[in-house]
């Protein structure tokens, strides 16, 4: 039976494709991950790795045994971690990343509410849309809008993101509601910076080309448009929640709707999150659902 350190020095290697960057990770000998490996292989009898001369990559087994030593490894890190918050009231500081819209719009609330809950607790927010070095410059977690979160990181997914596509009541009395991707050729749009849209049905793809009334990098100038009925626009779900919510914007397409994106709260794989970091997670998990429209 493996070791839960082998899963460990197993699941390392595999996020980073080789030895030596995992050893790294782990902060041990580049020779002692690989002997630990060799002998993960040797007790349970495959092999798990494929070894080129560039980098390393799992077998069919390996990458069946990498999900599950993954599951594992997170299921008692999260239980020690729940223990930890039941015997002690949570204290201490707790510094987060998020990007700014979301924090103005969704975040701000949920986390009112856990330092109200947790008084003892002190939060230094960075709402800002840069790329930051959580190691380097001590975060204890970082929240982001993706579609696939970053490789070495424990990913918890807190809501849905997809892009929700949608118009004001009064846009539709005047032009009519868009009956399929394809004729939006035919509506004012309000996009960001893309040239296209992507939408998806029966499991294909589409890819719509845009001719754009109104473009900016700011979601919430394009979601203000939307509500004046200037057209149609495309912004992940937690920009339009309220106003879909409150009828000032009304969804369309959603048949065609992609799934993939979600917002996420991030922690390095190898670096001890606080207890402060997992209850924040749990609570803001909570709360987004019984917020969601």
């Amino acid at each position: 039976m493996a070791s839960l350190e082998e899963m460990h020095f197993f699941v390392e290697v595999v996020k980073h494709g080789n030895f030596t960057s995992a050893a790294h990770a782990l902060g041990i000998s580049k020779q002692l991950v690989s002997r630990r490996i060799i002998a993960l292989e040797a007790r349970l009898g495959v092999r798990l790795l494929l070894r080129t001369t560039r980098k390393l990559s799992p077998t069919e087994t390996g990458k069946v045994f990498f999900q599950r030593a993954q599951q594992i490894l997170q299921a008692i890190h999260d239980a020690e971690l729940e223990i930890s918050n039941r015997s002690d009231e949570l204290r201490g500081l707790l510094k987060i990343s998020v990007p700014l819209s979301y924090a103005n719009l969704r975040l701000a609330p949920a986390l009112t509410a856990f330092m109200q809950q947790h008084p003892l607790v002190d939060v230094w927010l960075d709402a800002d849309n840069r790329h930051v070095d959580m190691i380097s410059e001590g975060y204890d977690m970082v929240i982001r809008v993706t579609d696939q979160p970053e490789e070495g990181m424990v990913a918890r997914k807190l809501e849905d993101a997809a892009m929700r596509y949608c118009c004001s009541p009064d846009y539709i009395a005047r032009y009519g509601v868009p009956t399929s991707p394809q004729s939006l050729s035919k509506h004012a749009c309000l996009t960001h910076r893309a040239s296209e849209w992507l939408f998806s049905e029966n499991d294909q793809i589409h890819r719509i080309p845009i001719q754009a009334r109104l473009k900016s990098n700011h979601g919430e100038v394009l979601r203000d448009a939307a509500v004046a009925g200037l057209g149609i626009t495309g912004l992940p779900a937690f920009y339009v929640l309220e106003d879909l919510q409150q009828g000032r914007l009304v969804e369309v397409l959603a048949e065609y709707r992609m799934q993939r994106a979600g917002i996420y709260a991030m922690y390095p794989y190898h670096k001890q999150v606080s207890a402060n970091a997992l209850a924040l997670i749990e609570h803001l998990r909570h709360w987004f659902q019984a917020t969601a429209a």
